[in-house]
């Protein structure tokens, strides 16, 4: 694993949902505010892509700077607007796993995690004073030779944060590794990190429709659940099924936690065999969907609030529907 900057939460204090007594829902209309270096209110960007799918790793200088670019235009963009502070993207942006055999996709794909387009997220980063999850990497790492992991980055103004595993591969088509059956340590199959944003963790697509996996982060201490996906048709964003929004907005009610969920919007022609819907989304710790993409392909910007003031008081004001804490850890067990 890599060096990180922000530590892992300790998971028995996280159980106790510790409210923030600074902030109440009443007073939404001030200005975005730091406490003690925390920001506890601004707005988190998602940034939905319809690129190429690459076949080796020469495609990827042009891919970063192209994301490089859409930061800049969430975040200068939106500045006279919002304080955009969390910038996501989604699952499969670098690459997805187009190869039938792990081999194919270590010779022409799989990067370690750092690399050089980490440093260039954490340089953007730095300068303009946000977090970005950076969507997937297909990685390689030379303590875990033969394998290769679908992995996400958070990076911020310090650098490389955190890096989470997907630990539910997609079957049969997606043939990496989970970390699962490499380690059944909860806080290096989940981490969640504590950053001047709140408390945040990651999940990547299918991992989200296992409870278990966003229940590992929200028991890390999760206080903003990030989702980066490639959700396609017809399980996506659009009716009848409409799993995309159905999943977010029940991991938030579930977690008591913000959701920011970008999904991939390529077309058929860019990612076959599947077309992807994009419709990402910010939904709030009672399941609201703060603002979202609409259905479609198409690259796009949505932007949403994070308030973290008001999620902690209710955290610690509720009495009712206090899910984590109503648990009995004892049937979820073996």
């Amino acid at each position: 694993m890599c060096d990180r900057k922000g530590d892992p939460v300790n998971d028995s204090a996280a159980l106790e949902l510790p409210g923030d007594q600074a902030g109440s829902r009443d007073d939404r209309n001030i200005d975005p505010k730091r406490e003690a270096g925390n920001m506890t209110r601004y707005y988190a960007a998602c940034c939905q892509t319809d690129f190429p799918c690459p076949t080796d790793r020469s495609a990827y200088p042009e891919r970063v700077a192209k994301c490089i670019g859409m930061i800049e235009n969430a975040v200068v963009g939106y500045e006279p607007f919002f304080d955009v502070k969390l910038v996501v993207f989604p699952e499969f942006v670098h690459a997805a796993p187009i190869y039938s055999t792990v081999d194919e996709l270590i010779d022409r794909l799989a990067v370690p995690v750092p690399n050089e387009f980490t440093d260039l997220y954490a340089a953007t980063a730095k300068r303009l004073g946000v977090h970005i999850v950076a969507g997937t990497f297909l990685e390689i790492d030379p303590a875990q030779p033969g394998h290769v992991f679908n992995t996400s980055c958070l990076i911020g103004p310090d650098g490389l944060l955190m890096k989470y595993r997907k630990v539910q591969p997609w079957l049969p088509w997606e043939i990496h590794t989970s970390p699962a059956s490499l380690t059944n340590d909860p806080r290096e199959l989940f981490p969640v990190v504590e950053t001047e944003l709140g408390k945040i963790g990651v999940g990547v697509c299918y991992d989200w429709l296992f409870p278990e996996v966003i229940r590992g982060l929200a028991v890390n201490g999760a206080e903003v659940l990030v989702r980066v996906s490639a959700y396609m048709d017809p399980w996506g964003a659009t009716p009848p099924l409409d799993w995309w929004t159905l999943f977010n907005r029940v991991r938030a009610v579930e977690s008591m936690a913000h959701v920011v969920a970008c999904n991939q919007a390529a077309s058929l022609a860019n990612y076959p065999p599947f077309s992807w819907p994009g419709g990402s989304m910010i939904v709030d710790f009672d399941g609201r969907i703060l603002s979202q993409a609409d259905p479609g392909p198409g690259e796009k910007i949505v932007v949403g609030p994070v308030d973290l003031d008001a999620q902690r008081a209710e955290r610690e004001r509720r009495r009712g529907h206090r899910l984590l804490s109503h648990r009995f850890d004892s049937f979820y067990t073996g």
